[in-house]
């Protein structure tokens, strides 16, 4: 028997800011009061929902055969500097390594920005035959960059601290590009599972990975109109092998550079999945890593305490027997209100309440967090119950975060419509470009925006017209602009 549904709750859109500070202190998520700006402390609920974002990454790249390794920190001055192009645009943002103790160090030691100069010399060592590819590892570590702008949680800081990079050699350059492939698959199926909308674009020639023949992106919206990079794909051709001298010898007995990818995801995603999703209530999370999938509430009365705190108890064990993360929350001198507000903000996707009443009737009250709707069902019903709602609450969050962003996603055909849609709404503004990199410079300054690239694989771009939007002469393709994290 469903009951009557409360009104759709909005999310806090208004000062998303704010809402997203207060989520994570009052969970708590992620603590930023740690004296180092740019830092963070994953508190205990926190980094579970991180351990189970982690997971699926490492459970989709370990089915498509990447290996899981975990590199130093330091890296030596004379590996990062090996090629010019990848640290010629870290170097504002490397942290060294100096000193050990008051003695001056013989080689500089940076803190990593990214692995690339680290792992790939040790590829030069593991890599000389056919036989050894293709390579494909990947790891989750920390990487550190002096970011000089504002600083956000999770979204942009100095201590990148959940950070997913994947590297792969190959034969052939077809095999690169079909990694490629395979790379962007893994994270559609990542971002997927985690319920987030996104879109994927070839990332423009001057704002491409450092080294890279190109860049894949996927972006997804904030809550405030603003898009978020939440995951990469580089094809580095052979510009890493060469300067690392990365080679493999051929069935003919000659040596050829190998040819490489690389992608990466840090916790950017995560803060896309609190944001995307939550709510004026708290967090909303997929029950894929909810860490309390149910929780069960005792509604107790004098009298009645021990027989229904009893009766949860049980509830919770058939929960978790039949694979559910469950509790019950039988905090004393805490109100069921007070209960209630406690799941609510941290998202558990369903919560159980079980009075002295429901014990007569043998049923349960429960409460879906999406949307807030009540059904009362059997208790022996509860378990089959709990996972259909899951199911649909997951369908739910799915299919209600994708409209959000589609409808963000709009046509312009002039300059104007292009500022208009971004000060009102923002999202992403798609419109035709002649291709020519000054015209694209040009049109970012003018409308105070990023290019994020143009659309890729089966993305479908906003086509009008046949000229550029900005220089007017005959356009190339679908360029996709947006104002960014």
């Amino acid at each position: 028997m469903k009951m009557a549904k409360p009104p759709e709750r909005k999310q806090w859109e208004g000062n998303y800011s704010e809402w997203f500070h207060r989520v994570l202190q009052e969970v708590p998520v992620y603590d930023v009061r740690y004296p180092v700006k740019g830092t963070g402390i994953w508190m205990p609920f926190g980094f579970k929902i991180r351990k189970g974002v982690t997971q699926i990454i490492r459970d989709e790249l370990e089915k498509t055969g990447h290996e899981e390794v975990l590199f130093p920190l330091l890296i030596p001055d004379y590996m990062l500097g090996k090629e010019g192009e990848h640290i010629k645009n870290f170097e504002d943002e490397v942290y060294w390594v100096t000193h050990g103790g008051k003695t001056p160090l013989d080689v500089k030691l940076a803190l990593r920005p990214t692995s690339e100069t680290a792992i790939y010399p040790m590829f030069q060592l593991w890599i000389n035959a056919y036989s050894d590819l293709p390579m494909k590892i990947f790891q989750i570590a920390n990487v550190f960059r002096y970011e000089t702008k504002a600083t956000r949680p999770m979204i942009r800081v100095r201590e990148v601290s959940t950070f997913k990079e994947a590297h792969t050699a190959h034969a052939t350059r077809e095999e690169a590009e079909a990694q490629v492939n395979q790379g962007i698959e893994v994270y559609s199926a990542v971002f997927n599972q985690l319920k987030l909308p996104y879109v994927k674009s070839r990332r423009p020639e001057w704002d491409k990975f450092p080294g890279a023949e190109y860049t894949i992106a996927f972006d997804t919206v904030l809550p405030d109109g603003k898009v978020l990079q939440i995951g990469t794909v580089h094809e580095l051709g052979q510009g890493f092998a060469k300067a690392f001298d990365i080679k493999y010898m051929k069935a003919d007995g000659n040596y050829e550079h190998v040819w490489q990818t690389c992608y990466g995801i840090s916790e950017r995603a995560i803060a896309a999945l609190i944001s995307i999703h939550g709510d004026d209530n708290g967090l909303v999370l997929p029950s894929v890593v909810a860490p309390i999938q149910a929780a069960v509430v005792p509604i107790v009365f004098k009298g009645k305490e021990e027989e229904v705190t009893k009766k949860c108890h049980e509830l919770r064990d058939m929960l978790t027997t039949a694979g559910m993360r469950a509790v019950v929350d039988d905090r004393k001198e805490v109100t069921p209100g007070s209960k209630y507000f406690t799941w609510e903000m941290r998202g558990a996707p369903v919560r159980i309440d079980l009075g002295p009443r429901d014990l007569e009737e043998g049923t349960a009250v429960i409460v879906r967090r999406d949307n807030l709707e009540k059904t009362t069902v059997r208790i022996e019903s509860v378990v089959g119950e709990v996972k259909r709602i899951m199911a649909e609450l997951d369908r739910n969050l799915k299919k209600r975060s994708s409209d959000w962003m589609s409808a963000r996603i709009n046509g312009a055909t002039s300059i104007d419509e292009v500022k208009s849609i971004l000060n009102k709404q923002g999202g992403i503004v798609e419109a035709t470009w002649c291709g020519d990199r000054g015209c694209g410079e040009d049109l970012e300054a003018k409308v105070d925006a990023r290019i994020l690239g143009t659309p890729y694989g089966d993305d479908e771009g906003f086509s009008s017209g046949s000229g550029c939007i900005n220089c007017g002469v005959a356009a190339e393709s679908t360029i996709r602009i947006a104002r960014s994290y």
